[in-house]
Parts: C-alpha cells; sequence; structure tokens
C-alpha cells in the first residue's frame, strides 16, 4: 500500500451581473474563475475555527485504485468516533466556486450620449477603487513504542488513532502494515511525536465503499480541541519531487485569518487587462500567480479572497446557506436562521445572521521553501478583498461626436497600459501581447512613440482645463 501522508491531491459559468452607481452604469458580466482545478498537484481543506475548537474538512481526488488509499494526519489530541465523519463532496467544490479569483468585463457606454463622456473616466476608477490497511497490531508492536489509541469505521473508512514514542518505531509500523514509507519519513515525523502528537490514520473499507455506491472517495471531516490553530503540512512533502499547491478555505465568526509564522500578501487584483484575456483566463492566472510567488522569494501564502459571507462584490456563485455551512464545518450557527438559498446581486448584502466570514489563502509549498507547519491566527479584521481582473471592452459604434473622437484618441493610450500590466503580471513578451491585442481587437500597433503623442494631447488637453500647467 502507497501512503498518501497529510493531504491527497485535489482533483465558464456565465451570470449577468449589472453596477448601477450612476444612470448610465456599466453592466458586467462575470465570465470565468480561478479555481482550484487549474493546478495539477493542489490540497483542499476547510478549517472551521472559534475559540479552541477546529473543524477540519480534507479533501481527496485520489486516482488509482481505492485499496491504495492511506491518509496520515498529525492531530492534537486522541479522536472518538463521533469526532470524525465523511463530509459532503460538493461542500468544497462550493467554497471553491464562491471564492475563486475571477474575471469580470465591462463594457463602455457611447461616449456621444449626452454627459456621458465627462463622467466616464473618473467613474471606471472609482469602479475598480470600490472592488478592491492498517493490519491487527502484531506481537512486537508494543516494542516499537507504537500503540493503537483507537480504532472505528466511519462511512467507506477505516480509522486508527495511533501514538508513538520516536519516529523510527512509527515508521516500522507503518511498513510492517502495509505501508511503503518514503526515506526521510522519520525525520518528518519526529517533531509531532516530540510534540506528543496523535497520528489519524484512515484506509478505504472496500466492502462499505462498494456498497456506498459513490464513484469517488469523499472527504473526511475531523473536529478536536486545541488552543494551536496549525495546519501540518510537512508530512505531505514527503512524496513529493515538486512545488505543490494548498488552497485553504477558512470559517471564523471573527474576520480574516492569516499565516503568522511566514508573511501573507495579497495577490495583484483590481487591475485592467486586454480583453482577449477572456479566453485566456486560466493560463494568465496561474502565470500571475508564479511571477508573484517568485518575486516574494517563495516564502509567502496569498491572500485570494477575505468577505463576509453574508455578501459578495461580484458573486462568481451564491453564498452558502446555513445548510451548507455547517457541511463545511461552522458549528456557531443561529438556529433561526433561513437555509433557502439567495440570489446573488452585484454589490448587495445578503440578509443573514450567519456571522461567517471566509479567508482563502493560497500556498505553494516545497521541502525547502516551506519546512514548517502553517500557523494562523483569526483577527477581528472584516476588510473585503479578492482577487479579480477587469475587462473593459471599448465602444465600437459611431463616435463622430466631439466626446467621440477624444474618447477614441484616449483608447490608446488605455490600451497599452492594459498590455504593460498584463507583461508585468504574467512575465509575457510585451511585444506578443501588443500583436495579440491587434489581431484580435483590430486596433493599431501599439508602441512607444504614439502613445507619447497621446499622453502629450491629454496633457494639452488638461493643462486647457486648467488642472495641469
Amino acid at each position: 500500500m502507497k501512503i498518501r501522508l497529510f493531504i491527497p491531491l485535489i482533483a465558464i459559468v456565465l451570470s449577468l451581473l449589472c453596477f448601477t452607481p450612476t444612470a448610465w452604469a456599466f453592466c458586467g458580466f462575470y465570465v470565468a474563475k480561478a479555481d482550484a482545478k487549474l493546478y495539477n498537484k493542489a490540497s483542499q481543506v476547510i478549517i472551521a475555527r472559534d475559540g479552541d475548537r477546529t473543524i477540519l474538512t480534507m479533501a481527496n481526488d485520489f486516482q488509482g485504485d481505492v485499496k491504495d488509499f492511506a491518509l496520515v494526519v498529525p492531530v492534537p489530541t486522541v479522536l472518538k468516533k463521533e469526532q470524525v465523519k465523511v463530509a459532503v463532496p460538493k461542500i468544497i467544490e462550493r467554497l471553491d466556486a464562491f471564492s475563486a479569483p475571477r474575471l469580470v468585463e465591462y463594457f463602455d457606454p457611447d461616449p456621444c450620449a449626452p454627459d456621458i463622456y465627462d463622467r466616464m473616466t473618473p467613474s471606471v476608477g472609482a469602479l475598480q477603487e470600490r472592488s478592491n490497511e492498517i493490519g491487527e497490531e502484531k506481537a512486537g508492536d508494543r516494542n516499537l513504542g507504537v500503540t493503537i489509541e483507537a480504532k472505528f469505521n466511519v462511512g467507506e473508512y477505516d480509522i486508527l488513532i495511533l501514538s508513538a514514542k520516536e519516529s523510527g518505531g512509527l515508521q516500522i509500523w507503518l511498513n510492517r502494515n502495509g505501508y511503503k514509507i518514503p526515506k526521510g519519513a522519520s525525520e518528518l515525523l519526529k517533531p509531532y511525536i516530540r510534540s506528543s502528537m496523535k497520528f489519524f490514520v484512515a484506509k478505504v473499507n472496500l466492502n462499505q465503499f462498494n456498497a456506498s455506491g459513490y464513484q469517488n472517495l469523499r472527504p473526511l471531516q475531523i473536529s478536536y480541541q486545541s488552543p494551536k490553530f496549525i495546519l501540518p503540512i510537512r508530512l505531505g512533502m514527503i512524496n513529493s519531487t515538486s512545488e505543490q499547491d494548498l488552497i485553504v478555505y477558512i470559517l471564523s465568526p471573527k474576520g480574516q485569518a492569516e499565516i503568522t509564522n511566514y508573511r501573507t500578501v495579497k495577490v495583484p487584483s483590481n487591475v485592467n487587462i486586454p480583453v482577449y484575456i477572456k479566453n485566456e483566463f486560466g493560463d494568465f492566472y496561474k502565470s500571475m500567480f508564479q511571477t508573484s510567488y517568485n518575486k516574494e522569494d517563495k516564502k509567502v501564502g496569498f491572500l485570494e479572497y477575505a468577505w463576509d459571507m453574508g455578501s459578495c462584490d461580484p458573486c462568481s456563485a451564491e453564498p452558502l446557506n446555513n445548510q451548507e455551512l455547517e457541511q463545511a464545518g461552522v458549528f456557531w450557527l443561529k438556529n433561526n436562521s433561513s437555509n433557502q438559498p439567495v440570489s446573488p446581486q452585484f454589490r448587495s448584502r445578503f440578509p443573514s445572521s450567519n456571522n461567517v466570514f471566509i479567508t482563502r489563502l493560497h500556498v505553494r509549498y516545497s521541502r525547502n521553501k516551506f519546512p514548517e507547519d502553517l500557523i494562523f491566527q483569526e483577527t477581528s479584521n472584516q476588510e473585503s478583498f479578492q482577487g479579480r481582473y477587469i475587462l473593459q471592452h471599448p465602444f465600437t459604434g459611431n463616435l463622430q461626436c466631439s466626446a467621440g473622437k477624444k474618447y477614441q484618441r484616449s483608447l490608446r493610450t488605455r490600451f497599452e497600459k492594459e498590455a504593460q500590466t498584463l507583461a508585468n503580471l504574467t512575465n509575457w513578451n510585451i511585444q506578443k501581447i501588443r500583436q495579440k491585442m491587434k489581431t484580435t481587437m483590430n486596433i493599431p500597433d501599439l508602441d512607444v512613440v504614439n502613445v507619447a503623442k497621446n499622453l502629450l494631447w491629454w496633457y494639452r488637453f488638461l493643462g486647457w482645463l486648467g488642472i495641469a500647467s
């Protein structure tokens, strides 16, 4: 049996949204999301925490024969059967869809319509600102210092809770019981044993799995009390020879959660990028994330989303109702709250007494860059944030009026700025970006000379208005 330590690897929605700050409001479409499916090696976990109580939900998209599946997770205490359950498989997909970085698009209004052009430019900026097998115990096992503290079945899983006195004995015990432990496991197990942590071990009960009717293994959910707010990731590096992605959804009644032993930084957000990215958003986000990861020396956790579950702006999916939040592990809900889904509205607040704040953190880790388990802390910060990327479609109708001609002249600078923003975020070649914009948008060549001329025109125009001298 090949062991899978800590978390097994995990496996264009269009909804019309309209923003109405003024009578000539832009209407936007949510067009794509950067969800966990973008990454080949990504784990997902949900952590619902209030005070010292934690409910941890671990997703898996294990590929292969289920008889080979095994999961080992360090836990702070001996878990009882009532503290372990199988979770609803869709719940992680719901949280992923709700919190994923998203691409939105807006359409410029007709600049020749009365009083439109003069209000358009500052409002675009304002719009961006608003978004900011285990066998039976064998003779001699006790000599290895390994004790089976608990043993039970939950759903399609056989569960053991182990304690150990030393890492070498635990490694031998796991090997004797059918787990193929990679080299180096003993060193990674040692810190957990020194901290008197226990080991949650799960394997598939084939009879129960076949009888369940499920095609894939369901997530496991465990509940425990501990003053330490820690997610153990070191064991997940044993089988890995490359970097892995980890997406953590933290649900709290207070506010944002953050990593304390590594820096937490926000992903670049609220920027305008060329409209052709609509068909390449997955490639864009992966390149942007990798570029940001490299710039931060591969030693940070990225904040991708932070928001009160009672609102969203824009909504990429309906907020989770109370029943779904309970499935995700939230245990502090009020009994009189409605479980009915609420239709999302752009920049609307949903009447809710859920008192749930969601933080989505994305960590890319390896043995040399993230040698420590992740330590979190809850905060009272309820500042909203999302990874949000804007497509601004130019108006393509008749532009024969004076305001229309001014608008048309301004587009060249805008397009060049979008090209440079995209190049800076992704490290893509600027000339190839300009050429692709020219091809897909039927616009003239973007080059420094033309942009400089346009900027000079704008400077003279602002001087005429008395804004610049």
